[in-house]
């Protein structure tokens, strides 16, 4: 053997009966985190990976140099409230970004909040924010470690007073203040015996809407909102724009389609003093209705009703029946509709999507017709800032090898036009140097599916570059084009081929490329994946053993099942707080709301489709005499309440088993346990960068990558 694995126990009396069916769970201890078991066999597993991954021939210089690059300033589009702007602001290095606020755009900024002041290491974070209507106070969300969980704080926004409020047990939450500012809907769940840190493994149901008032403790907020029949579903409210209504919208799960209901506020005699007389414009769960903004009693709604590629639709609450209902932008022949935001009183900015690249327009609110295209090169809008009463917007543009561009523009102009606002630059890195294209190539059953590919300029097809192969595949989500400093280093320095495959499951195409990876077509996802490996080599950019396939959490899910399908087909693999146990997923924390687009094993024709291609379940038994598995890394955070640890501990385990001891498995099969981590969100720069590094030695060192000058 190359690598001597830590023991796991196997426990061979753990069997589970799903439908008759017979499936042993060996390695169920496992999923106590608490237990000294599985903290020994985590820091035996860390004992084994940290020392292997610090020795890799190129993780100085990976490190140093992905430390200098990193060390530009970031900025996020500055957003209006009363008469001030704010925007986040990163130095280069700072662990978390700062919230700034200046009088004027070309006005003196200064700090408004500043999470690295919290925590020592970076690790506590700011995870969502609201500034009232008016400016006066200003809701924060911190988290710890990475964990969802997060703790509500309040504070005014003239003199940054820290206010007494507090709000605890907040987890998938909304935040909306009333427009007379004297409070604030959120979501919280009921206190759970056990942890709450993000280390428990505990199932997140009956989650309830309250309002609180500032001033206030949590024990009086009012309880606005609760589905005790549905401990499943999830609540998020939305003030409309002229802050008469509260449109409430229910989910269940991850599938875009929701039930929506309102409550005028303004009909309330004596303000909100209990449970909501809502009222349900929708109440099923056939299609998806997202508020953009309403004229009086006439609502605009994006949509996917009839529209697989979104449509914008009016709906009169005076006369809300369906056939009362009207078409405002209708569904287009291809792209599909995104973001859509009001400005100016009678403007939509419109954001599409064509071929996962973004088209940024504006439109008449009253007609839906098309007013202009704004300027927009080739990649994504990252983000839009603008609100109905402003004139004034901005939007974000990048891309492969585009930090960002800001735009501003105001419509009150008399010939408005964006100008660039403010454009980051890397030093050391030349765009000039990079070249990004898209190509189709064919999945197993004759799809076409889009993939970037980003190499330097004059690349010779001699088929033997190293590529990184990124997918995800899964929840509408679309993987477009953006910028990415560790990417442009293996292209740069490691004489690689960066590789984005836009495969089914996401939201690149709609609804019908989405549904065409999920519930029982996952197996498409995978398909496509490994095609996009298969057309690489076809078109000679590489071999099979210099392709590294990366993605994480469902992405993470993807690389393991196609490791289990075509170990030949890779050299390396890299899976990222992966869900790998497709039998018990939804069993822990907010699994649940996954089956929406894997289905659920307690359905016996759902078990069928998940035991075909469970990463746990398909891991060769020992002794294992196939093709031998690519290097393997997997990536956990001990604070991950979103993927829990267990995934990936189980599949390791089961991994190390099958796999390692077999005599042909030279290469390494490992496991990177990080602390005080979660599933991504809010992680610090500095974790963030030694994760990269991590990551990317380790495929330099098992693919036999050299530093290149």
């Amino acid at each position: 053997m190359a690598f001597k694995y830590p023991a796991a126990r196997r426990d061979e009396s753990k069997v589970d009966d799903h439908h008759g069916t017979n499936i042993c769970d060996p390695y169920t201890w496992l999923e106590d985190p608490d237990s000294a078991e599985t903290m020994a066999f985590v820091e035996e597993q860390n004992k084994l990976t940290m020392p292997y991954l610090e020795q890799c021939a190129v993780r100085a210089q990976f490190h140093q140099r992905l430390t200098e690059l990193y060390d530009h300033p970031k900025y996020s589009c500055p957003y209006k409230r009363g008469k001030r702007y704010f925007y986040f602001h990163n130095k280069g290095l700072q662990n978390q970004e700062v919230l700034y606020v200046q009088d004027s755009l070309d006005g003196a900024a200064t700090v408004f909040f500043d999470p690295n002041t919290l925590s020592e290491d970076g690790t506590v974070a700011l995870r969502m924010g609201r500034l009232s209507e008016e400016c006066e106070y200003f809701a924060y969300g911190l988290s710890s470690s990475g964990s969802d969980w997060v703790t509500i704080n309040f504070m005014k926004g003239d003199d940054l007073t820290i206010l007494p409020d507090v709000l605890e047990r907040v987890k998938f939450s909304c935040l909306a203040w009333t427009h007379e500012a004297k409070g604030i809907f959120y979501n919280c769940y009921p206190r759970q015996e056990g942890k709450t840190d993000g280390t428990e493994t505990t199932c997140n149901v009956n989650q309830k809407l309250y309002y609180h008032v500032i001033g206030t403790k949590q024990s009086e907020d009012i309880l606005v909102a609760e589905f005790p029949e549905h401990p499943k579903w999830h609540s998020s409210v939305t003030i409309s724009d002229d802050g008469r209504y509260a449109l409430l919208s229910i989910t269940e799960g991850c599938e875009p389609v929701n039930q929506l209901w309102y409550c005028n506020l303004q009909l309330l005699p004596n303000g909100i003093t209990g449970l909501l007389p809502w009222v349900k414009l929708v109440d099923n769960f056939d299609a998806q209705y997202s508020y953009v903004t309403n004229e009086g009693t006439v609502f605009t709604f994006h949509s996917n009703l009839d529209a697989p590629r979104y449509c914008l639709i009016n709906i009169d609450i005076q006369k809300a029946d369906r056939q009362h209902w009207t078409t405002l932008i209708p569904q287009h022949d291809k792209d599909v509709l995104g973001l859509v935001s009001c400005v100016n009183q009678h403007h939509l900015l419109v954001n599409y999507l064509h071929d996962v690249k973004d088209i940024l327009q504006v439109y008449k609110l009253s007609t839906g017709q098309l007013v202009r295209d704004l300027p927009l090169g080739v990649g994504a809008v990252l983000g839009v800032s603008c609100k109905k009463k402003h004139s004034e917007f901005f939007y974000k543009f990048t891309s492969f090898t585009t930090p960002g561009i800001i735009y501003h523009c105001d419509l009150s102009d008399a010939t408005p036009e964006p100008r660039v606002f403010r454009e980051v630059e890397v030093k050391g890195i030349k765009q000039e140097d990079y070249e990004t294209n898209q190509v189709f190539y064919p999945s197993k059953d004759g799809t076409k599916i889009p993939m970037f590919l980003v190499h330097t300029k004059g690349l010779k097809k001699d088929g033997t570059h190293p590529v990184f192969l990124y997918g995800y595949g899964g929840f509408e989500h679309s993987l477009q084009p953006h910028y990415n400093v560790a990417y442009l280093l293996f292209v740069r320095h490691l004489g690689g081929i960066l590789a984005v495959a836009n495969i089914r499951g996401g939201g690149e195409y709609g609804l019908t490329w989405h549904k065409a990876g999920t519930l029982g077509n996952k197996q498409n996802c995978l398909d496509d994946f490994q095609c996009a490996a298969e057309y690489l080599i076809q078109e000679k950019y590489t071999t099979a053993s210099r392709i590294a396939i990366n993605g994480a959490s469902n992405g993470g899910l993807l690389v393991a099942a196609c490791v289990n399908q075509r170990p030949d087909l890779f050299g390396c693999a890299v899976a990222e707080v992966g869900v790998m146990d497709m039998l018990k997923f939804h069993k822990f924390t907010i699994g649940h709301a996954w089956t929406t687009d894997y289905g659920c094993a307690d359905d016996p024709e759902e078990f069928k489709w998940l035991i075909k291609y469970s990463p746990l379940h398909n891991l060769p038994q020992p002794p294992y005499s196939g093709p031998p598995f690519p290097a393997v890394l997997l990536l956990t955070g001990d604070h991950d309440d979103r993927v829990v640890p267990l995934h990936t501990l189980k599949y390791c385990a089961a991994l190390q088993q099958g796999v390692g001891r077999s005599p042909g498995q030279r290469q390494p099969l490992m496991v990177r346990v990080d602390t005080r981590s979660g599933h991504g969100a809010g992680k610090p720069t500095a974790k963030a960068i030694l994760e990269d590094t991590h990551i990317y030695c380790f495929i330099a060192e098992t693919l036999g990558l050299s530093w290149k000058e």
